[in-house]
């Protein structure tokens, strides 16, 4: 039985723009609505991809199930870069919650404003900048070794996207 908590070693990129064209619209509705609870929510979401990427939450659900399948044959891409992404969304809408709670709505707003940005380079262009960020920190040692090399040949891992 395959563990329920965990981030898969490959990802399929089409469904990682799918969730992030979600995160957009849910952080369009929360700006221009001005429901900036919306930050909890995809907080929620952030961190159930971080734990186990798209098996527990809504967003990852309908991106591997609806609408990457309908995009055509994914595309692979190395898993941990996508995790660390997913984790600095979840930092952005928690401390975008922890403000607003605080009743500093400015601050949420701006750390809403960059998360949309990111999110939507994600998403139209493929722009991952949690990606990019990940492979600085492995040119710079951070990231340990073996992580290094299973980023930079994606042929080390299995072929298929894990199932969810």
């Amino acid at each position: 039985m395959r563990s329920l908590i965990g981030f898969p070693a490959v990802v399929n990129e089409k469904a990682a723009r799918a969730v992030a064209g979600q995160v957009v619209l849910v952080t369009a509705l929360a700006l221009v609505t001005g429901w900036l609870w919306l930050a909890a929510v995809l907080a929620v979401g952030f961190a159930l991809r971080v734990a186990s990427g798209p098996r527990f939450d809504p967003f990852g659900q309908l991106a591997t199930r609806v609408i990457a399948p309908r995009l055509g044959e994914p595309v692979l891409v190395a898993g941990p870069p996508k995790r660390f992404a997913q984790a600095v969304g979840f930092v952005f809408t928690l401390a975008a919650s922890v403000a607003l709670a605080l009743g500093s709505s400015v601050v949420s707003v701006g750390l809403l404003v960059v998360l949309l940005v990111f999110a939507t380079l994600e998403s139209v262009v493929g722009f991952c900048a949690g990606c990019f960020v990940f492979g600085y920190l492995m040119r710079w040692g951070v990231v340990p070794e073996e992580t290094c090399a299973a980023c930079n040949d994606i042929s080390l891992r299995r072929r298929e996207v894990q199932p969810v």
